[in-house]
């Protein structure tokens, strides 16, 4: 057993039991007064737990297996075997209080925890540098998991806007690095629990899942368990089990996507000839500044479905070029490359191919999975260069009919970044407009209130569409959070835990010195984290400076876990152009004070990309870059050379295609 799997809790605690299926004793334990909260964690554990020792053909080798919930806690959770420690948001679920979103985490969390007791626990990584045989493989299960424990909740389609795009933005950087990445320094150590551990890695696996199949890839890796068990591995042991059983040449093609960084775009062209219909594909690396000149090449497991053929064709581009012949497939048919978007790589269709798409998304022939994914494709694709941003802007009136949350929450996410790159700029306006013409008549259907024929995504959606009309001047939407909001401060009819965050945020970006005293008096009266996180991540948001101000002190002040600090600032940093001056004005001030708090550690890294990475000019890249060489950052250096290229990165945007997105939306008519 590694010494970093060792805990002991010494404090008072209420618990809740139950036995597992195997009999195994699994508590989760809370804040004296809150055993009830401890009651979702627990089911999920009980159902967890089998699910795994079923999986991995291994049974959990412990007579217990106890969750903790811990106060001031920097981390979602750490696997310490048989006494898993979580932050109290990612294990405590409150029946009335707690949104269907933060029960969403906890079961992912728990997921994850429990799936390192035998990943990670009962096998060891060798060294650090195979961390991402930890983190990516729990980080890939936990949703297999919550599959199996919620299989209404549709978490694979979600995985795509969560996990899966982290990956993908992160490593298109010049300053990403490989999966498996030498390290020689405990603050190397730190600064490796990142997107590309833990997103990229299990972007990997699910890759390799897909392509490997579903059975032969769990006997695979049940063999590997059985042989490392009470021991050390290395990334090769793993491949060389899953080569076993599959019979598929796995360490070759795998290596290429461990070893180095990055991951390719595909170039796709049909040539359609009276014989057969051939999908000419071309593959180079991906980058975020839009440059060609890397002579990176993979070995790319793909797969293609046509208008004519819905069952996955498979091929293994093993050159820079290929060609697919499509079985099949009929003159005329759209072609969706990479379905349910399991390949670790971007897609840039031609413009012939792109075109058949539309009336497929707009119809929705495609999949969810699939719609999503050639609109964020082009997204990626128009952020660096690839294609233009007004061409994005016109596939995204092709989701008219959209009605799907992660879908939506995708359009609403890239178009919230388009907004914050243009936020200084007249065209800010057109794009607050945009959003309103595309979820209003959603919000219209959705209504505010629960309906019984809801889903579990259906809270998701409403939450998101109240949240993004409210951030985009939506009247009624604000009129009716300001409503709510005054209802539930005065002892009125209390918020909907799932709309609450979204009209807490809503009445605070549009509210003034009042709404504000009223939000800090909420904070200070509840004893649910889940509530004081709500409000404290929406405090900075308003457009009133001398309340950011205070917000920020607030951040500092005892009131605040030092863990919760830098996500209050970032509320701030939030808040648009004048959002960002203030808040990285305040950290450079107080910088002394976050060094002696955070250095070493995951939170440092967070505080320095969200003052820090959404700047969009290149004084602001000079100025953040004179600043980080007269003050030491550490276990942050590559968050801050990341900061600065997402900084030039956007500049670059913005002087790319202004002025042609001014003129888009000019056309249009906004």
């Amino acid at each position: 057993m590694s010494t970093y799997l060792l805990a002991f809790v010494v404090g008072e605690f209420d618990f809740v039991e139950a036995r597992d299926k195997n009999n195994v004793l699994i508590r989760v334990y809370t804040p004296i007064g809150k055993k009830e909260q401890g009651e979702f964690a627990l089911d999920v554990a009980v159902k967890t737990l089998p699910f795994y020792n079923d999986y991995f053909e291994i049974p959990y080798p412990l007579p217990k297996m106890d969750l903790i919930a811990i106060p001031d806690f920097a981390a979602g959770a750490m696997e310490n075997w048989g006494l898993v420690t979580y932050r109290e948001t990612a294990l405590l679920v409150d029946p009335l209080n707690t949104s269907s979103n933060t029960k969403q985490w906890v079961a992912l969390v728990v997921g994850h925890e429990l799936a390192h007791q035998w990943f990670g626990n009962l096998v060891t990584m060798q060294w650090w540098t195979h961390l991402w045989l930890n983190e990516g493989f729990a980080s890939w299960i936990e949703y297999l998991c919550v599959d199996f424990c919620f299989p209404d909740w549709n978490i694979w389609i979600q995985y795509i806007n969560m996990d899966f795009k982290r990956a993908l933005q992160l490593d298109a950087l010049d300053n990403s690095h490989p999966i498996e990445v030498p390290v020689g320094h405990p603050d190397e150590v730190d600064e490796i629990f990142d997107a590309i551990s833990y997103c990229k890695g299990n972007s990997v696996i699910r890759m390799l899942h897909n392509w490997l199949g579903a059975e032969p890839f769990r006997t695979g890796l049940a063999a590997y368990l059985k042989k490392h068990k009470y021991s050390n591995a290395l990334t090769e042991d793993l491949w060389a089990s899953l080569e076993a059983t599959s019979g598929k040449p796995v360490n070759k093609v795998m290596s290429t996507w461990t070893s180095k960084m990055g991951y390719p775009m595909l170039s796709a062209e049909l040539v359609e000839t009276a014989d057969q219909i051939t999908l000419n594909i071309k593959q180079q690396k991906f980058c975020a500044n839009g440059d060609d000149s890397s002579d990176s090449s993979w070995l790319v497991p793909i797969t293609v479905i046509t208008q004519s053929n819905n069952t996955p064709q498979t091929y293994l581009l093993e050159a820079r070029e290929g060609q697919i012949v499509l079985d099949g497939c009929r003159a005329g048919d759209w072609v969706k490359i990479n379905p349910q978007q399991i390949g670790l790589f971007r897609v840039k269709y031609s413009d012939e191919l792109l075109k058949r798409l539309l009336p497929a998304i707009k119809n929705g022939a495609l999949s969810e999975a699939d719609r999503l994914g050639v609109q964020e494709d082009l997204f990626a694709l128009a952020k660096a260069g690839y294609s233009s941003t007004a061409n994005l802007l016109t596939l995204m009136g092709a989701y008219g009919n959209e009605r799907n949350y992660v879908v939506l929450s995708s359009i609403d996410t890239n178009l919230a970044e388009l907004g914050s790159l243009f936020s200084h700029l007249p065209c800010h306006v057109q794009f607050k407009a945009m959003r309103r013409k595309i979820f209003a008549k959603v919000l219209a259907e959705v209504g505010w209130e629960k309906r019984e024929t809801d889903g579990h995504t259906d809270s998701l959606l409403r939450n998101m569409l109240i949240g993004t009309l409210g951030r985009s001047d939506d009247d009624q939407v604000i009129e009716k959070c300001h409503e709510l909001f005054q209802q539930h401060v005065s002892g009125g009819a209390q918020i909907a835990a799932d709309i609450r965050g979204s009209v807490y945020c809503t009445v605070r970006q549009r509210g003034q010195e009042k709404e504000f005293e009223q939000l800090l008096e909420l904070f200070s009266k509840t004893d649910l984290h889940e509530e004081r996180d709500r409000v404290q991540r929406v405090l900075g948001s308003g457009p009133n400076a001398d309340l950011r101000a205070k917000t920020l002190e607030f951040a500092l002040s005892d009131s605040v876990r030092s863990n919760d600090t830098p996500f209050v600032i970032s509320s701030v940093a939030g808040a648009g152009h004048e959002g960002r001056d203030q808040a990285w004005n305040f950290v450079k001030n107080k910088y002394p004070i976050f060094l002696e708090r955070y250095a070493g550690g995951f939170l440092f890294q967070r505080l320095v990309q969200s003052t820090c990475a959404n700047f969009t000019d290149m004084e602001k890249y000079k100025e953040v870059e004179q600043f980080f060489a007269e003050n030491k950052a550490p276990s942050a250096e590559r968050s801050v050379r990341q900061s600065l290229e997402s900084i030039k990165l956007r500049a670059g945007w913005l002087e790319r295609d202004g002025e042609a997105v001014a003129q888009w939306f000019k056309d249009q008519g906004f």
